[in-house]
Protein backbone atom coordinates (compact mmCIF):
# COMPACT_ATOMS: atom_id res chain seq x y z
CA UNK A 1 0.00 0.00 0.00
CA UNK A 2 1.34 3.54 -0.73
CA UNK A 3 1.33 6.53 1.42
CA UNK A 4 -1.31 7.94 -0.60
CA UNK A 5 -3.65 5.11 -0.83
CA UNK A 6 -3.26 4.68 2.91
CA UNK A 7 -4.24 8.67 3.33
CA UNK A 8 -7.12 8.63 0.98
CA UNK A 9 -9.01 5.13 2.76
CA UNK A 10 -8.13 6.95 6.36
CA UNK A 11 -9.80 9.96 5.29
CA UNK A 12 -12.62 8.16 3.64
CA UNK A 13 -13.53 6.36 6.60
CA UNK A 14 -13.63 9.07 8.94
CA UNK A 15 -15.84 10.84 6.56
CA UNK A 16 -18.17 8.47 6.63
CA UNK A 17 -18.09 7.62 10.18
CA UNK A 18 -17.19 10.62 11.85
CA UNK A 19 -18.71 13.59 9.51
CA UNK A 20 -19.11 16.24 11.74
CA UNK A 21 -16.25 15.46 13.92
CA UNK A 22 -15.41 18.58 16.74
CA UNK A 23 -13.79 19.52 19.50
CA UNK A 24 -14.84 17.96 22.99
CA UNK A 25 -14.63 21.48 24.76
CA UNK A 26 -17.72 23.29 25.76
CA UNK A 27 -17.58 27.27 24.78
CA UNK A 28 -19.38 29.87 23.46
CA UNK A 29 -16.74 31.95 22.01
CA UNK A 30 -13.52 31.95 20.68
CA UNK A 31 -12.23 33.45 24.18
CA UNK A 32 -13.67 31.07 26.13
CA UNK A 33 -12.14 28.37 23.42
CA UNK A 34 -8.67 29.86 23.75
CA UNK A 35 -9.25 29.60 27.57
CA UNK A 36 -10.36 25.97 27.46
CA UNK A 37 -7.63 24.88 25.63
CA UNK A 38 -5.14 26.24 27.66
CA UNK A 39 -6.78 24.84 30.79
CA UNK A 40 -6.66 20.98 28.33
CA UNK A 41 -3.23 21.14 28.61
CA UNK A 42 -1.93 17.37 30.56
CA UNK A 43 -5.55 17.67 31.61
CA UNK A 44 -8.99 15.66 30.11
CA UNK A 45 -11.43 17.79 28.08
CA UNK A 46 -13.92 16.55 30.98
CA UNK A 47 -12.33 17.89 34.07
CA UNK A 48 -11.53 21.66 31.97
CA UNK A 49 -15.86 21.25 31.10
CA UNK A 50 -16.09 20.39 35.04
CA UNK A 51 -14.19 23.78 35.36
CA UNK A 52 -14.86 26.16 32.91
CA UNK A 53 -18.75 26.94 34.15
CA UNK A 54 -18.24 28.61 37.06
CA UNK A 55 -14.91 30.33 35.25
CA UNK A 56 -16.62 31.56 33.09
CA UNK A 57 -19.33 33.68 34.98
CA UNK A 58 -16.83 35.32 36.95
CA UNK A 59 -14.95 36.02 33.42
CA UNK A 60 -16.98 36.08 30.61
CA UNK A 61 -14.27 37.73 28.25
CA UNK A 62 -11.08 38.73 28.37
CA UNK A 63 -11.98 42.17 29.47
CA UNK A 64 -12.79 40.69 33.02
CA UNK A 65 -10.59 37.97 33.12
CA UNK A 66 -7.78 40.80 32.34
CA UNK A 67 -9.00 42.66 35.60
CA UNK A 68 -8.31 39.14 37.83
CA UNK A 69 -5.10 38.31 39.17
CA UNK A 70 -3.76 34.91 39.22
CA UNK A 71 -4.77 34.30 42.98
CA UNK A 72 -8.06 34.70 41.70
CA UNK A 73 -8.33 32.65 38.71
CA UNK A 74 -6.61 30.25 40.42
CA UNK A 75 -9.33 29.59 42.97
CA UNK A 76 -11.25 28.60 39.87
CA UNK A 77 -8.87 26.26 38.38
CA UNK A 78 -7.36 24.37 41.18
CA UNK A 79 -8.63 21.29 40.34
CA UNK A 80 -7.12 21.84 36.76
CA UNK A 81 -3.13 19.90 36.09
CA UNK A 82 -0.44 22.54 36.70
CA UNK A 83 -2.83 25.40 38.10
CA UNK A 84 -0.58 27.44 39.68
CA UNK A 85 1.13 28.10 36.04
CA UNK A 86 -2.05 27.91 34.28
CA UNK A 87 -3.46 31.28 36.48
CA UNK A 88 -0.39 32.97 35.30
CA UNK A 89 -0.87 32.23 31.99
CA UNK A 90 -4.74 33.27 31.88
CA UNK A 91 -3.96 36.57 33.39
CA UNK A 92 -1.72 37.38 31.13
CA UNK A 93 -3.31 36.28 28.00
CA UNK A 94 -6.38 37.86 28.86
CA UNK A 95 -4.36 41.58 29.54
CA UNK A 96 -2.52 41.08 26.29
CA UNK A 97 -5.85 40.24 24.28
CA UNK A 98 -7.21 43.79 25.96
CA UNK A 99 -3.99 45.27 25.46
CA UNK A 100 -3.36 44.25 22.15
CA UNK A 101 -5.85 43.08 20.68
CA UNK A 102 -8.84 44.79 21.36
CA UNK A 103 -10.20 42.01 23.52
CA UNK A 104 -10.38 39.80 20.36
CA UNK A 105 -8.77 36.47 19.88
CA UNK A 106 -6.85 36.75 16.78
CA UNK A 107 -6.58 34.36 14.12
CA UNK A 108 -2.82 34.95 13.08
CA UNK A 109 -0.85 32.04 14.19
CA UNK A 110 2.14 34.15 15.04
CA UNK A 111 0.04 36.52 17.18
CA UNK A 112 -2.04 33.82 19.05
CA UNK A 113 1.35 32.61 19.72
CA UNK A 114 2.50 35.79 21.06
CA UNK A 115 -0.11 35.10 23.90
CA UNK A 116 1.06 33.73 27.26
CA UNK A 117 0.29 30.15 27.57
CA UNK A 118 0.03 30.21 23.75
CA UNK A 119 1.86 27.82 21.79
CA UNK A 120 2.13 26.19 18.29
CA UNK A 121 -0.76 23.32 19.13
CA UNK A 122 -2.91 25.76 21.20
CA UNK A 123 -2.34 28.54 18.07
CA UNK A 124 -3.49 25.86 15.51
CA UNK A 125 -6.69 24.59 17.63
CA UNK A 126 -7.82 28.04 17.68
CA UNK A 127 -7.26 28.70 13.79
CA UNK A 128 -8.60 25.25 12.88
CA UNK A 129 -11.58 25.31 15.19
CA UNK A 130 -12.56 29.37 15.17
CA UNK A 131 -11.13 30.84 11.63
CA UNK A 132 -11.11 27.32 9.54
CA UNK A 133 -7.79 28.14 8.53
CA UNK A 134 -5.61 24.98 7.53
CA UNK A 135 -3.81 24.69 10.46
CA UNK A 136 -3.54 20.63 12.50
CA UNK A 137 -2.63 20.57 16.18
CA UNK A 138 -0.51 17.58 17.11
CA UNK A 139 -1.59 16.36 20.77
CA UNK A 140 0.01 12.97 21.74
CA UNK A 141 -3.06 11.59 20.81
CA UNK A 142 -2.36 12.47 17.22
CA UNK A 143 1.19 12.05 17.31
CA UNK A 144 0.78 8.22 18.72
CA UNK A 145 -2.60 7.88 16.25
CA UNK A 146 -0.41 8.94 12.99
CA UNK A 147 2.80 7.00 14.07
CA UNK A 148 1.01 3.62 14.36
CA UNK A 149 -0.83 4.05 11.43
CA UNK A 150 1.85 5.22 9.16
CA UNK A 151 0.98 8.21 8.31
CA UNK A 152 4.09 9.82 9.76
CA UNK A 153 7.86 7.80 9.11
CA UNK A 154 10.05 7.81 12.17
CA UNK A 155 8.59 11.35 12.78
CA UNK A 156 10.50 12.88 16.54
CA UNK A 157 8.56 15.55 17.55
CA UNK A 158 5.03 17.13 17.05
CA UNK A 159 6.09 19.25 14.31
CA UNK A 160 7.60 17.10 12.24
CA UNK A 161 4.45 15.18 12.69
CA UNK A 162 2.17 18.25 11.63
CA UNK A 163 3.93 19.28 8.36
CA UNK A 164 3.83 15.66 7.42
CA UNK A 165 0.27 15.14 7.80
CA UNK A 166 -0.75 18.69 6.13
CA UNK A 167 1.40 17.49 3.25
CA UNK A 168 -0.83 14.90 2.50
CA UNK A 169 -4.48 15.98 3.75
CA UNK A 170 -6.29 17.68 1.31
CA UNK A 171 -6.47 21.48 2.66
CA UNK A 172 -10.14 21.72 3.02
CA UNK A 173 -10.12 18.67 5.36
CA UNK A 174 -7.24 19.73 7.45
CA UNK A 175 -9.24 21.32 9.78
CA UNK A 176 -11.53 18.32 10.60
CA UNK A 177 -8.16 15.94 10.82
CA UNK A 178 -7.49 16.95 14.06
CA UNK A 179 -10.30 15.81 15.35
CA UNK A 180 -10.66 12.49 13.58
CA UNK A 181 -7.62 11.28 14.88
CA UNK A 182 -7.42 13.32 18.37
CA UNK A 183 -11.12 11.29 19.18
CA UNK A 184 -9.73 8.19 17.28
CA UNK A 185 -6.61 7.97 20.38
CA UNK A 186 -9.32 8.66 22.62
CA UNK A 187 -11.85 6.09 22.23
CA UNK A 188 -9.92 3.41 19.76
CA UNK A 189 -6.68 3.75 19.76
CA UNK A 190 -5.33 4.05 23.48
CA UNK A 191 -2.02 4.27 23.93
CA UNK A 192 -1.92 1.48 26.67
CA UNK A 193 -4.31 -0.84 25.19
CA UNK A 194 -5.76 -0.37 21.68
CA UNK A 195 -9.23 -1.74 20.87
CA UNK A 196 -8.10 -2.81 17.34
CA UNK A 197 -10.60 -5.67 17.03
CA UNK A 198 -13.17 -2.20 16.91
CA UNK A 199 -10.71 -0.01 14.93
CA UNK A 200 -12.45 0.33 11.21
CA UNK A 201 -8.66 1.42 9.96
CA UNK A 202 -6.99 -1.17 11.13
CA UNK A 203 -6.22 -2.83 7.81
CA UNK A 204 -4.40 -0.20 6.79
CA UNK A 205 -2.42 0.35 9.86
CA UNK A 206 1.18 -0.46 9.83
CA UNK A 207 1.27 -1.17 13.43
CA UNK A 208 -1.90 -3.86 13.69
CA UNK A 209 -0.52 -5.29 10.42
CA UNK A 210 2.98 -5.69 11.68
CA UNK A 211 1.82 -7.86 15.06
CA UNK A 212 -0.75 -9.64 12.47
CA UNK A 213 2.24 -10.53 10.61
CA UNK A 214 4.12 -11.44 13.75
CA UNK A 215 1.23 -13.68 15.18
CA UNK A 216 1.36 -15.79 11.83
CA UNK A 217 4.96 -16.40 11.85
CA UNK A 218 5.04 -17.65 15.34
Amino acid sequence: MTQKERYERMIAYFEQSRPTAQTELEYKDPFQLLVAVILSAQCTDKRVNMTTPALFAAYPDAASMAQASPEEIFEYIRSISYPHNKSKHLAGMARKLVEDFGGEVPGDLDELQSLPGVGRKTANVIASVVFHLPALAVDTHVFRVANRIGLTHNSKTPLQTERELVKHIPEEKIPIAHHWLILHGRYVCQARKPHCGECGIAEICKQYLSNKKKETSC
